[in-house]
């Protein structure tokens, strides 16, 4: 079996804005959706076959998945709410956060949006596996979530004054959501700390990638900052490439830093641009079926190259990163990364809402699980609460020398740089 990486997300977070591209598959109404309005019993049906035949886990978190249909369509459902309930209630037996159920209006702000803007405050939560709480993946750059100084790691504990405890991954994201200059207040812990964080929200047009030239030691370096695996994020990265290769670059770093993920085949397009052979990623699904995606032998430069990643780099930016190591095409500086190792679906329904299905986990080339794990750098730099507080309230200090992260990955890249001169000189010298 081979999925369709174009409707596949990766890394099983939520999004707190209004729109988003998570996909481009399944976003349709049916033709029957007044048919499924009125009977109730065949949407809980469509969502139990879905999960039947799509969920990671065979076991169905070892549940008798024949036994909960039998019970859920044995009963009697007066509404659409009621059923839409039963659904969500019958999701949570499988234990799995991310596989979640959206009704017509979630499933809406799910929906692509081509304009590449968003509405919200632009921040990607999960919920934490054990103790349920709601944390922050990271914020997205630019949006008033990262103005107000959210980091990767928060632990959201109130929304506007509510408890998240007990309170479910999706309807954190709806209370967090809401029109352009409205205002949510988010009470979260910080290591030791707890903070008042009010967040403006707005209209958020996102260009995920930037890139400059910088001074280094061997000469001019050129630098790159993804900010999420958007639809465009690889048009926009082969042109920053190309750009810098006519700029003469000796080499590039790639930042990775707090890029919470997205599309799953924007990664592995972005990896076949640093990539000329090897494997990228391998998608691995509940029959144990692997789905190897390899390079093209398309790659735009095989200059030198160093990743900055931390804790906010999940999902997508675990693919990349991993399948550049792995393949000893690019050394990794900065912190552990996030650990999100699950691939998504999402599917409408009949009647208008939606469903996303964790229907796969991925491995990075050396057959490494990074869900929960994450990605260990080659080199550890880890940031002091002063030094990452000074990166957020000055942000045009990042990917700067004031950016001590930064400031190893352009001595490492130098390192590379020297090597890589040592190699084509011993290659050329000419036979005694």
């Amino acid at each position: 079996m081979t999925l369709a990486k174009r409707g596949l997300i990766l890394g099983a977070t939520a999004v707190a804005v209004a729109a988003v591209t998570v996909t481009g598959a399944g976003i349709h109404l049916s033709q029957s959706k007044a048919f499924f309005e009125e009977s109730p019993k065949e949407l809980i049906d469509q969502v139990w076959q879905l999960i039947d035949r799509n969920f990671v886990d065979a076991t169905f978190n070892q549940v008798d998945w024949d036994a909960v249909r039998t019970e859920y369509l044995g009963r009697n459902y007066s509404s659409q709410e009621e059923a839409h309930g039963a659904i969500r209630e019958m999701l949570e037996k499988l234990e799995d956060p991310y596989t979640r159920f959206m009704n017509p209006e979630e499933f809406r702000s799910m929906q692509i949006d081509t304009s590449g803007e968003l509405t919200g405050v632009g921040i990607q939560i999960s919920q934490d596996d054990e103790t349920k709480d709601i944390v922050v993946v990271a914020p997205i750059e630019d949006t008033p979530a990262f103005d107000a100084g959210i980091r990767s790691q928060d632990v959201i504990l109130a929304i506007d004054g509510e408890s998240t405890e007990g309170m479910e991954l999706n309807d954190a994201v709806s209370r967090i959501r809401g029109p352009v200059g409205s205002s949510v207040t988010l009470t979260i812990r910080r290591g030791e700390q707890e903070l008042e964080v009010p967040i403006t929200r707005a209209r958020i047009e996102i260009h995920p990638v930037r890139y400059n030239v910088q001074t280094g030691p061997e000469g001019p370096v050129g630098y790159i900052r993804l900010t999420q695996f958007s639809a465009n994020a690889a048009t926009e990265m082969a042109d920053a490439i190309k750009s810098l290769e006519g700029q003469g670059v000796t080499g590039y770093i790639l930042d990775l830093r707090s890029n919470p993920g997205g599309l799953l085949y924007s990664s592995i397009d972005i990896a076949r641009m640093w990539l000329d052979n090897g494997v990228i990623v391998s998608t691995v699904n509940r029959q144990g079926v692997v789905d190897e995606e390899t390079a093209n032998s398309r790659s735009l430069t095989n200059k030198p190259l160093v990743v900055l990643v931390d804790g906010g780099s999940a999902s997508a930016s675990e693919i990349l990163s991993g399948a550049l190591r792995d393949n000893e095409r690019a050394v990794l500086v900065g912190t552990r990364t996030f650990g999100k190792g699950l691939v998504q679906s999402v599917r409408s329904l009949g009647d208008g809402s939606g469903v996303a299905i964790t229907v796969a986990r991925y491995l990075t080339p050396n057959g490494t699980d990074i869900n929960k794990n994450g990605i260990s750098p080659d080199i550890s730099v880890e940031l002091t609460e002063e030094q990452q507080e000074q990166l957020s309230t000055n942000r045009e200090s990042i990917g700067t020398e004031a950016d001590p992260q930064f400031a190893q990955a352009l001595q490492a890249l130098s390192t590379e740089i020297r090597e890589a001169r040592s190699r084509e000189n011993v290659t050329t010298a000419p036979a005694n």
